[in-house]
């Protein structure tokens, strides 16, 4: 059977479905007018970054496919363990509705695809059309990074998101397992949770937040008095330069450290945990 090669997955997921051949025959599984396959034929996707579906939404979108059918067709490669079946790339909440509106086949497009390439477009099915939650964006980052070798940078411009925004989002995982759980549940912000990371009473501090809902600006604060008054001889950061600090961490995704003294001189320290991160920094300041 044809199957369609992955074009460049930085210009969208059109670029997926652009290039169908319909020349393709598929035995008893492929209706005529267009290329089908047999509802239970196809496999979630192990790659599937998203790990919650909201129960409502599903029957929300089941209701639409009852009443205008599944427009655009689901994702899939072919299993090479089980040929005759395939695996789902992109698209498991529609096959998920489907299941609901009684469907017995759906419309898929054939992908060829390796792992790498199959964790990537569903990673960006899923940003780009029904958004993760930051934790299982978070995660999908992290697989790429573990299991496919890709640095914060790589996946940025993979993502077309800013490198901070990958470094921030992937620091979340630091979090207490319980802390995390409240962001996943949509008890907790990323905004609200960032100032916790590194913290050892980062879940109690939690539990807090949620209580009395404060703002991000006002965890901050919390997180300040939390951390008990000055040493003495320690230089007191103004509200000014916290905004500028905070400012400068969003931006580099690292932590940073400004001490400004009276007569306005001081320094600003930026700190790394890793060769990757100090090259990071090391190119940035050799800029012209």
């Amino acid at each position: 059977m044809s199957t369609t090669k992955k074009k460049g997955l930085g210009r969208g997921l059109t670029a997926l479905f652009g290039d169908q051949k319909e020349n393709v025959k598929k035995e008893d599984k492929i209706s005529n007018k267009g290329l089908k396959a047999s509802i239970g034929d196809l496999s979630p996707n192990k790659y599937q970054p998203r790990i919650h579906f909201d129960e409502e939404k599903l029957k929300e979108l089941a209701n639409s496919i009852k009443k205008n059918g599944i427009i655009q067709p689901i994702a899939v490669r072919e299993d090479n363990l089980d040929p005759g079946r395939y695996e789902i790339v992109a698209g498991e909440r529609r096959w998920l509705a489907a299941q609901k509106a009684g469907l017995h086949e759906v419309p898929i497009v054939i992908l060829d695809l390796d792992d790498n390439e199959a964790l990537e477009v569903a990673i960006v099915e899923n940003i780009q059309r029904d958004d993760l939650n930051i934790i299982e964006e978070a995660k999908g980052y992290q697989r790429l990074s573990e299991e496919f070798g890709y640095d914060h940078e790589k996946i940025a411009k993979f993502m077309s998101k800013s490198r901070s925004h990958i470094s921030n989002t992937l620091r979340l995982l630091s979090l207490p397992k319980d802390v995390i759980g409240l962001i996943e549940e949509g008890n907790l912000t990323a905004g609200q949770a960032r100032p916790l990371i590194g913290l050892p009473s980062a879940t109690n501090i939690a539990e807090e937040i949620v209580a009395k809902n404060l703002s991000a600006r006002s965890v901050e604060l919390l997180v300040r008095n939390k951390k008990g008054p000055q040493k003495s001889g320690q230089i007191k950061i103004d509200s000014n330069i916290l905004d500028e600090q905070n400012k400068i961490q969003d931006n580099l995704g690292l932590n940073v450290n400004i001490q400004n003294k009276k007569n306005n001189s001081g320094k600003i320290t930026i700190l790394y945990k890793n060769l990757e991160q100090f090259e990071f920094v090391s190119n940035l300041l050799k800029r012209n």
